[in-house]
């Protein structure tokens, strides 16, 4: 065997490493892209239930708040917004306006005390509240999993092939301010 020939095998070796290596990157990346997607599949389930409950909380409302026709119709068209987006990002984008639109109908319902005793809209408010507490929860989940790819992404060795083969950071399904700020504010007791 010749120098030339173990220079090939030595050069054939380090190939077959660095492709293994990129396949690795690459396949791990695609495993992760494919988690994030399957986690907002799992909130486009939650998502489908609450647009069907949006129009009987509605329908609900309006018997009771009828100059409440403002806030009613913020609701309906951020509903209809929702249900059009067709990318993740501009369906969280939707879902955040809906979010905020359900936060003003709940804060202007605090002024119709026999709608809050009605069966049909506890009812309602509950599957609601189900719904939210469901779709609290597979956000974090879709959140993670986003974090997981962006982790993937940005850090390296995986930032010298993200680029090359279109992976990008992600954006994660955060809640909006102005329902933020509600979370942070202490809650009022009065007896």
């Amino acid at each position: 065997m010749g120098t030339i020939t173990i220079i090939a095998i030595v050069a054939v070796v380090i190939i077959a490493i660095i492709i293994l290596w990129v396949v690795g990157i690459y396949n791990g990346m695609v495993r992760l892209r494919n988690n994030r997607e399957n986690a907002f599949a799992n909130i486009d389930v939650q998502l489908k239930q609450r647009h069907d409950l949006i129009p009987q909380l509605v329908a609900t409302v309006k018997g009771y708040a009828q100059h409440e026709k403002d806030v009613l119709t913020r609701v309906t068209e951020a509903r209809a917004n929702a249900m059009q987006a067709t990318t993740i990002d501009q369906k969280i984008q939707a879902e955040n306006t809906l979010s905020s639109a359900l936060a003003g109908l709940r804060v202007s319902l605090e002024a119709y005390p026999d709608l809050k005793a009605n069966q049909n809209f506890l009812q309602l408010q509950n599957e609601i509240s189900d719904v939210e507490n469901k779709l609290s929860a597979v956000r974090r989940y879709f959140n993670t999993a986003t974090r997981e790819l962006n982790n993937a992404v940005e850090t390296f060795p995986g930032n010298l092939l993200a680029g090359i083969f279109g992976f990008k950071r992600e954006v994660m399904f955060e809640v909006p301010q102005e329902e933020r700020a509600a979370h942070e504010k202490a809650p009022e007791i009065q007896f």
